[in-house]
Formats: structure tokens, sequence, C-alpha cells
């Protein structure tokens, strides 16, 4: 299975960079091979805000939508996101985020299994590279709209 970690040291608020990864629905704008998103669901229960949303994820030809069960944890301020449909079999991600001094650290660790098996050692390959492609996004994006200029 596909496993990668980022860390990144970013100028902004901790909560700032949360509503950012929380913002699903504006990824398409910036996420590098994400195409679309959508909300199905959006609810709080106690210190979790839970969502439901799916993700098109592509390039070239090829082109896929998995559906994603996201909670975040307010009290702990960590993100989880497991797979519920889609093309894989496995999917567990997590953001930890700590401030110190406007400067946020963020973590991303990201373990997945397509169920196709020749894609998964294709992705095996590439999978860092593409990740820090997307944390670079997120990073840029953070700096574009929360930099003091």
């Amino acid at each position: 299975m596909p496993k990668a970690s980022v860390k990144r040291s970013i100028e902004c608020k901790k909560e700032q960079l949360i509503d950012l990864v929380l913002d699903i629905e504006k990824y398409p704008q910036f996420v590098p091979f994400c195409l679309d998103s959508k909300i199905y669901e959006r609810k709080e229960k106690g210190d979790l805000l839970l969502i439901i949303a799916d993700l098109t994820i592509g390039k070239g030809p090829f082109k896929d939508t998995y559906k994603s069960d996201v909670k975040f944890n307010k009290k702990d301020d960590s993100i989880y996101v497991t797979n519920l449909d889609g093309p894989l079999k496995h999917l567990e991600n997590k953001w930890y985020f700590r401030e110190d001094n406007n400067i946020t650290d963020v973590s991303f660790d990201v373990d997945f299994e397509l169920k196709n098996h020749f894609l998964n050692i294709v992705m095996t390959k590439s999978f860092q590279f593409g990740l820090d492609k997307i944390a670079d996004a997120f990073q840029r994006r953070a700096e574009d709209l929360f930099s003091k200029t």
C-alpha cells in the first residue's frame, strides 16, 4: 500500500489552515489532480465536525470519484479521513495542526490501497512526488489567502 507523509510550517493561524483543509468544495480551484468535489453532509456532533464528501481525482484520460468520511476533532486539532466508496480498497489520511507564534506546523499522513493492483504499483512509485505537489498547493493557497502583505 502506498504510504507517505509531509510536514510543513506555514505562516498563518491554525484555525485558518484547518478551515482551508475543511473547505473541500474549493479543492478543484487549487489542488492538483482534483477535478471536482461535492459535500453531501456536514454536521456537528460534540467536539467533532463530520463531513461526507466526494472527490473526483484524475489526470489525462484517467479519473475516478471516491466518497470520504471526514472527521475534524476540535479538541486535538486533527482531521481523520477514510474512504466509503470508489476505487480505493483502503484510505486513511490524518492531518495534525500545531500553532506557535502565528506559524502552523501541519503534518499530513496518507495510507491507501487501490482496488486495481496494477495502478497500486504505479502509484507507489510516484506517490510521494504527488503528495508533495498537493502539500505545495495547500501551502501556496494558505500564503495567498492569509499572509500579511
